[in-house]
């Protein structure tokens, strides 16, 4: 395994919409997906697109309560009419972290690195990441979520 450059803001690649992979079984798939996991361990993420490290393909990694999710061509079936604002952070902005409003919980469907239709239910912590990812394989940044926080007046 390889620890793999992070691509930072604003590098162009952060901001396309990222292609399908139609060759699942590939030598080359398999190589990313361990270099994604072991590039996101190290950097502590919690998850991690192929566009953050320079690669234009419909992929992301994400590990949560020590469960780890390889998902390979994504969509997002079901989005809640819910939402909640939490602090969120990325890796391709380094020391970033701002409030971000995001459905409560998603049903997302993909394909696992063995190529076999995965289904995800999910609230919290794995919810956002799921959103966070699928976002950077839609060529979306966090930032452009960002909520503006009213400060209390005392």
């Amino acid at each position: 395994m390889t620890e793999l450059k992070i691509v930072e803001y604003p590098n162009p690649i952060l901001l396309q919409k990222t292609e399908l992979i139609l060759d699942i079984k590939k030598a080359s798939i398999k190589k990313l997906i361990s270099d994604m996991l072991e590039t996101m361990e190290k950097n502590n993420g919690v998850g991690l697109a192929a566009p953050q490290v320079g690669k234009s393909l419909r992929l992301c990694v994400i590990r949560v309560e020590n469960e780890t999710y390889i998902l390979i061509n994504p969509r997002v079936t079901y989005k809640s009419y819910l939402k909640e604002t939490w602090e969120e952070g990325c890796l391709s902005f380094p020391g970033k972290f701002i409030p971000v409003k995001r459905h409560k919980k998603v049903r997302v469907k993909a394909q696992n690195e063995l190529g076999e239709e995965v289904t995800i239910k999910a609230e919290g912590l794995l919810s956002r990441a799921l959103q966070h990812e699928i976002d950077h394989l839609d060529g979306k940044v966090f930032i452009e979520k960002e909520v503006k926080v009213r400060k209390k007046k005392k």
